[in-house]
């Protein structure tokens, strides 16, 4: 009877934690995270996720549990050797997304409106097989020249951190930007 009880046990607990999970979305992730790793910190967070999609979770608290869980799956080496340093910023680059779509929606939209436009032709070319890397580069310098027309990314990228001037653009322009070319290189 107490494997009976453990085993509908096992299978209500897989059913509903893997129901809703919430993947995160390709473009929050660092530049330089690998999708291995993306895929381990979706597997440690998703539930958390899914209350972030559904409004019960605001970004301190969803972060904090994330950063717990991830901390704690590292220590356990359970992590495929991967670190704090780079599966926390996935998560919390995820949540802080997440949140920011679910309370500005229509920001979402017109950048993506707006970017569709501004961006036509690095999309065909992304679709017709320019590499990724080179295509973010040059997004996120039309991105910045869309507020500042002087704005080379170069020069400024060249300097130290303190002496750049780039230019003040919302998170949603940035992150819709790298959505649209992933989707374009699929």
């Amino acid at each position: 009877m107490k494997n009976f009880i453990a085993i509908i046990l096992s299978i209500t607990t897989i059913t509903s934690t893997t129901a809703f999970a919430a993947e995160i979305p390709r473009e929050t992730a660092p530049l330089n995270a690998t999708e291995q790793q993306i895929q381990i910190t979706e597997n440690l967070i998703s539930d958390i996720l899914d209350e972030v999609q559904s409004g019960n979770l605001g970004y301190t608290l969803a972060a904090g549990y994330a950063n717990t869980r991830i901390r704690k799956a590292v220590m356990a080496n359970q992590t495929d050797g991967n670190g704090y340093g780079i599966l926390s910023p996935i998560a919390q680059n995820a949540i802080l997304v997440m949140r920011d779509k679910q309370l500005r929606p229509d920001a979402y939209a017109k950048a993506e409106e707006e970017l569709k436009v501004l961006l036509a032709d690095v999309i065909t070319e992304v679709k017709n097989g320019m590499d990724i890397e080179i295509a973010t580069k040059v997004v996120y310098e039309k991105i910045y020249q869309s507020v500042n027309p002087s704005f080379n990314y170069d020069e400024q990228f060249s300097l130290d951190a303190c002496y750049r001037d780039i230019p003040a653009v919302g998170v949603e322009m940035l992150t819709v930007a790298r959505k649209l070319l992933l989707e374009a290189q699929k």
